[in-house]
């Protein structure tokens, strides 16, 4: 591994850039160097905390791309119909490039990028976290030894929590398909993707069934406002922003999902925002369109099978769960610990999946940071093998979701 440290340039410093450069940077393995971002608050957060050169701060990414190539690698984590362009531009540069996952909000936009990344021989990887938790590594070395047979069926939920649907997906930048993407595709698609990691095999058949079914206006309570802090029935209502932000402002929590709704982390700077800003409004009242609730049913090549749900409808606190079932055992998973059941002696074993000092506190169960981490050192060595979410596999698991949607709305099964 080279001595020197791997230069990033971060475009788009929300939480997921953010992250990303916190990440990138915890074992002194890279450094950020630039950085592009129109919102002035955000920008100069990153470049204070990383120590930014002044030559090297943009507030577009089109200036960034414009100079000679002056690092190593670049971070895209603009919003999702924000990824083809800037991917494009910086492939076609030789920069290296770990990119927020989706790809992009079309099938033709993501075999581009897809494409673009080989033509240019960088290495490119997507942020499908759930490949590079402990816990998932685990988990394939457990299948992989044999121990439950061969594996035929698998089920699988993501319970999105009902606070992150409201935030996220009816008040926030996921609400509308026509501003960011489907649901299934900003939400889910690297649940899709780690269900093939998992399976091992490439997927033939796909179909899907879901709807918006609560978050709409015929569902809104008679005495309800537009806004929250407007509303009467306020108090009775779980998915309430005012319960929902000031209650974590009020513990002291300032991280995410707060740091969203104002840069102004203060009861005050909260209030403001939730009086005048998206995350404050009903959510029988906005403007949103993606499904609340969906599931997946899909076929592999050799016939095996596998099933997710997606719903917002759950408290979210014991994450993702999954059941593997093979002809020898099953595997039953919670996204921290994986209990082994023999058919043979019906004996249960129960395995914890540490995500080790200075990774069980980050995103996703040490996912983030094993992502990071992977795409550094690939970068830093040249081993492109640190990467298991590489431009082939992340296309045929985002054509995957597209062909999945098309069957929820077509109620047709869909060949891959």
């Amino acid at each position: 591994m080279s001595n020197s440290p791997v230069k990033i340039l971060i475009v788009g410093a929300g939480n997921r850039g953010t992250g990303y450069a916190q990440n990138a940077t915890k074992d002194g393995l890279a450094e950020i160097v630039g950085i592009a971002e129109p919102r002035e608050a955000r920008r100069e957060h990153l470049v204070e905390e990383f120590n930014i050169p002044r030559e090297n701060v943009f507030s577009d990414w089109k200036e960034a791309v414009a100079k000679e190539k002056f690092c190593d690698a670049v971070v895209i984590a603009t919003q999702d119909s924000m990824h083809t362009e800037p991917a494009l531009a910086f492939a076609s540069k030789g920069y290296h490039m770990l990119l927020e996952k989706p790809l992009a909000p079309t099938p033709e936009e993501c075999e581009q990028i897809c494409q673009a990344a080989i033509d240019n021989d960088i290495i490119f990887s997507v942020g499908h976290v759930l490949r590079y938790t402990p816990y998932t590594q685990k988990l394939k070395e457990i299948i992989e030894s044999g121990v439950i047979g061969e594996v035929v069926s698998l089920q699988h939920l993501e319970p999105v929590t009902y606070w992150h649907q409201a935030h996220s997906y009816v008040r926030g930048n996921w609400r509308n398909e026509k501003e960011s993407s489907f649901m299934l595709l900003a939400k889910s698609c690297h649940d899709i993707d780690w269900i093939r990691y998992i399976m091992n095999g490439k997927i033939s058949h796909i179909s899907s069934f879901g709807s918006l079914h609560h978050f709409k206006k015929e569902n809104r309570p008679e005495k309800a406002a537009d806004r929250c802090l407007d509303c009467e029935v306020e108090n009775e209502c779980p998915y309430s922003a005012k319960r929902i932000y000031m209650s974590r402002i009020e513990k002291g929590e300032k991280g995410w999902p707060v740091d969203v709704i104002t840069d102004e982390l203060t009861e005050e700077g909260v209030m403001e925002a939730l009086r005048s800003g998206p995350y404050g409004r009903c959510v029988y009242d906005c403007d949103n369109d993606v499904v609340d609730h969906q599931v997946v049913n899909l076929e592999f090549n050799d016939g095996r099978t596998a099933s997710m749900t997606m719903t917002a409808f759950n408290i979210g606190t014991n994450g993702r769960k999954t059941n593997v079932f093979g002809t020898k055992g099953e595997l039953l998973c919670d996204g921290k610990n994986i209990t082994h059941v023999d058919f043979l002696t019906e004996e249960r074993k129960e395995i914890c999946c540490y995500a080790g000092e200075g990774m069980a506190s980050d995103g996703h169960g040490g996912g983030d940071y094993g992502l990071t981490t992977a795409f550094v050192k690939a970068v830093a060595t040249g081993d492109r093998s640190h990467i298991v979410s590489g431009p082939e596999e992340t296309l045929e698991t985002h054509l995957a979701v597209f062909a999945a949607e098309k069957s929820r709305l077509e109620r047709s099964v869909k060949s891959i």
